[in-house]
């Protein structure tokens, strides 16, 4: 195994974390997320991730979505909103994030 493939492993299994993290802050739109993770090449995900990601956690119940008019006269755009169901699950997420971290640096000794 090489490390793109180690770093794509970690990348899918906390994606959907940097995903709820960023819009329990507020409100997002899909290419605003996209364009966030960006800032942070090791999270960078296209829209064939992003989207698919989104109608899911929609489907479970952890996000919810509405269509906006843009100022701009731009095509309208759907914002994503968490769900008090999804802040419970980010809460669980967090808890199990900060437990692996603890046991990861408990073994590097750190």
């Amino acid at each position: 195994m090489n490390i793109d493939e180690w770093r794509s492993q970690i990348k899918r299994g906390t994606l959907e974390f940097c995903v709820l993290l960023m819009i329990a802050q507020g409100e997002c739109y899909g290419y605003e997320l996209i364009s966030r993770l960006e800032k942070r090449p090791i999270l960078a995900a296209k829209e064939s991730t992003i989207y698919p990601l989104l109608r899911r956690l929609l489907r479970e119940g952890l996000l919810s979505s509405a269509w906006r008019e843009s100022a701009e006269g731009l095509p309208p755009r759907k914002y994503y909103t968490i769900t008090e169901q999804g802040r419970r699950y980010l809460e669980a997420m967090g808890a199990e994030w900060d437990n692996l971290l603890s046991a990861i640096n408990e073994i590097k000794g750190g």
